[in-house]
């Protein structure tokens, strides 16, 4: 769907970023282990997770240190004393009937408030206000036949239920579904640099979007699973708003939830108010004093974040700033460069192949880059091959696909596939009498005009299958048009 171009301030965009601690090995409350992805289903759970009565939760410690944490790295004001409350509700995803979660009204304390983040959006930085940072359990995870509106049943998987989650809420301060995406992937940089959590496990990272338009009610659109789709869900979004608005119609105050499938967003239900979820204090577990010098040891342990990791790439490597920007909003590919470059590779180089080609064939595989079976060694291995003269950059370009799916090094793709780079003059020069003479009409055209060589350089790409050296074949194609000409 296309949006129509809104002023700046038409759109009114909030986040509430939900982010599991998945460097955890048990849960926030009990001692089941977090590792229940692609295990069978209601096989990791207790009593405690389960909210079985007479059960009692032990809170994680190392939960609340990766939260603080955290709470550091988004410039936010640490709460001295927090603790936790009870937000009930009747959902199948809760099978207490409550979540153990943090609030902030009431006399709630969450663990922090007040932060913000610098996003860059057409190389202008934009701040970005957290309202709050706290801790809460994540609910069970809801599996459907088909979509969410047409299923006849639903199927409940309670490995998940009770796995630490922290829910990071931003102000309305966005005001577009780009800087959406642009500051959900900041975040998940900096949760990944903090090793707190890794954002490319499915459901790892989870959101919930509230939009209004031009003054008009905020609607929320829940659990949304990745960055793309949030853009998407929030231009659909504005569309269907701006529909409404057109034809006169009010658009509700509601929760709609996102079909992936048909790119749509469906109500659900009109959007709660806060008495609804009858918040109290959770009195089975004693508030969390946070010391000046615990605060300070967390903070000692506090590693190298998305900015300044930014700003030293630009001043160790003299990457342009463009370069760093893209390299540091994912972890996985800073690190990746700099194991390139400590084998010996130019920034530049290692940079223009992973920003262009490497997320170019990523993105095709709809691979995260530690999904890849390629290593640095064999990226360096494969610009050496370049470098030597062994392989052009197109046949790079060619066996780069190869590498990432395969793990196979580019030397045996090379071998294995005959894509040796011919540079002798003496087979390009018999290619190129091939060609011309396969071709009289656009040999014709080039002895008059040049830029018609061009037709005759993929000709001749194409019948080496890419393997002819790119400079020598112009050199020898203009050597053998001027000997044509001559005999004219």
């Amino acid at each position: 769907m296309q949006t129509k171009k809104l002023g700046v301030n038409s759109i009114k965009i909030g986040l509430e970023a939900h982010c599991q601690l998945t460097t955890l090995k048990t849960k926030l409350f009990c001692s089941c282990s977090t590792n229940y992805r692609g295990k069978e289903p209601n096989t990791l759970v207790c009593p405690v997770c389960l909210g079985i009565p007479g059960s009692l939760p032990v809170l994680n410690l190392r939960a609340v240190e990766s939260a603080i944490m955290v709470a550091l790295a988004l410039n936010c004001k640490i709460s001295r004393r927090t603790f936790f409350f009870r937000k009930n509700y009747y959902y199948p995803d809760m099978s207490k009937n409550f979540q153990i979660s943090q609030y902030d009204r009431a006399g709630g304390i969450p663990l922090s408030t007040a932060g913000n983040v610098y996003i860059r959006v057409d190389h202008k930085r934009k701040k970005i206000n957290i309202r709050r940072v706290h801790i809460e359990e994540d609910p069970a995870r809801l599996v459907y036949a088909g979509t969410i509106d047409t299923s006849p049943y639903t199927l409940i998987d309670y490995n998940r239920s009770g796995i630490a989650l922290l829910e990071i809420v931003t102000e309305p301060d966005l005001s577009s579904p780009r800087e959406a995406r642009i500051f959900l992937q900041k975040l998940r940089s900096i949760l990944e640099h903090l090793g707190v959590s890794d954002g490319g496990l499915e459901g790892a990272m989870r959101c919930d979007a509230n939009i209004s338009i031009v003054g008009g009610p905020r609607v929320e659109v829940k659990n949304i699973s990745s960055f793309k789709e949030v853009e998407r869900a929030l231009n659909f979004e504005i569309v269907r708003q701006k529909d409404l608005v057109s034809k006169g119609v009010s658009v509700e105050r509601e929760t709609r939830h996102w079909d992936e499938t048909r790119r749509v967003t469906i109500s659900l239900r009109t959007k709660e108010e806060e008495h609804d979820y009858r918040y109290f204090p959770e009195l089975d577990l004693i508030p969390i004093n946070i010391t000046k010098s615990w605060l300070t040891q967390l903070q000692l342990k506090m590693p190298e974040l998305p900015d300044a990791r930014r700003i030293r790439l630009i001043k160790q490597y003299g990457l342009p700033s463009y370069d760093a920007e893209v390299l540091t909003s994912d972890k996985s590919l800073a690190d990746f460069f700099e194991s390139c470059v400590k084998l010996g590779k130019p920034p530049k180089t290692v940079s223009n192949w992973l920003m262009t080609d490497v997320l170019r064939c990523l993105h095709d595989l709809n691979l995260e880059l530690t999904e890849a079976k390629f290593t640095p060694e064999q990226l360096v291995e494969m610009i050496s091959l370049i470098e030597d003269g062994v392989i052009s950059g197109k046949i790079a370009k060619a066996i780069l696909l190869d590498m990432i799916k395969t793990g196979k090094s580019p030397r045996l793709i090379v071998k294995e596939r005959g894509l040796v780079k011919i540079s002798s003059r003496e087979e390009l020069e018999s290619f190129i009498k091939q060609v011309c003479e396969e071709n009289p009409k656009a040999a014709e055209d080039a002895l008059k005009d040049e830029k018609a060589i061009h037709f005759l350089i993929g000709k001749l790409m194409q019948k080496t299958r890419g393997r002819a050296d790119p400079e020598l074949a112009d050199k020898l194609i203009k050597t053998h048009l001027a000997l044509m000409k001559s005999r004219i």
